[in-house]
């Protein structure tokens, strides 16, 4: 699949393997991002007032519907001053994280059609597999975190991954923002904190990674398991996924802190929590939609 690459950084070379332009040192527009929609000209996208190119909403939103469905498109930053989180929630966004946000179209009758919801989980698994795939780096402990964090083994979240999808006809259009930490270790850690206490525990000489690098290789796995999900369905990505998250006999509680107490045990065929009560029962549960910890307070959803 092609890529159409909106980048503050834009490389003049095609990196044919991964199938779009990963970005590179230096401001620049590539040929392929001369476009005619509104707020794009001939010679590039505007530039806000840090001299950093944007992109009008309404011109986003334009170009996202005009493109070919077998086309893709992402954004790439170098820093945000606005990011936003699941809900309420702000996202800093310093030099050193990798942000993106990726444009993909889902036909509504495939697998991943049917169970959208799927969509932050394979995106977030994409970010691990970047990794965790790399010769020499798959003990890098980095994980997933339903429903869409990237954590350090279960202590402490350096990344997350905010979908927002449009249904127009036989398709959705799905927007994946996601930002992790890669070179900066604050506001909390990055992944190459991570890569430097592996190589002072275990004497190795593994090299830290860039942004770029990680954002191109997280695309091409998410272009991956979409493929495999599409084939063979949830059961075709789980057991990758259920390697790397953090909740495996986990216990949580329903309600509120004073709920039952009841176990972690996968997910079910939409993406949402399986949980195993005391009394013998499997159910179901979603987040309660305002906690900024997803797995505090679990809810189960009413029954229709």
């Amino acid at each position: 699949m092609g890529c159409l690459i909106l980048s503050s950084k834009a490389s003049p070379k095609r990196n044919d393997t991964l199938g779009f332009y990963p970005p590179a040192v230096g401001h620049g527009v590539h040929p392929a991002m001369q476009v005619s929609v509104t707020g794009v000209s001939r010679s590039g996208p505007a530039r806000g007032s840090d001299g950093m190119p944007s992109l009008p909403f309404s011109s986003s939103v334009r170009l996202m519907f005009e493109m070919p469905q077998e086309m893709g498109l992402i954004a790439i930053a170098v820093r945000q001053t606005q990011g936003k989180g699941r809900g309420r929630n702000a996202w800093l966004s310093p030099v050193g994280c990798a942000l993106s946000t990726l444009l993909v179209s889902i036909p509504l009758r495939s697998q991943l059609g049917q169970r959208i919801p799927f969509v932050q989980h394979l995106m977030s698994l994409a970010v691990v597999e970047a990794v965790r795939s790399i010769p020499e780096y798959q003990d890098i402990d980095l994980r997933v975190k339903w429903p869409n964090d990237i954590y350090y083994s279960d202590l402490m979240k350096l990344g997350g991954v905010l979908v927002n999808s449009t249904l127009m006809g036989e398709t959705f259009y799905i927007l994946i923002g996601c930002g992790f930490n890669v070179t900066n270790s604050n506001p909390t850690i990055c992944i190459n904190d991570l890569i430097l206490e592996y190589n002072r525990q275990h004497g190795t000489d593994l090299k830290p990674l860039r942004t770029d690098f990680l954002i191109a290789r997280t695309v091409t796995v998410l272009e991956k398991l979409i493929d495999t999900f599409q084939d063979k369905g949830p059961n075709g990505v789980l057991p990758l996924y259920y390697k790397y998250w953090v909740h495996s006999a986990q216990q949580v509680r329903l309600g509120s802190s004073e709920g039952p107490t009841v176990s972690i045990v996968g997910l079910d065929d939409s993406g949402f929590l399986l949980v195993h009560q005391e009394g013998g029962e499997v159910v179901t549960v979603h987040p309660d939609g305002n906690s900024f910890d997803m797995l505090r307070n679990l809810i189960i959803p009413k029954q229709r």
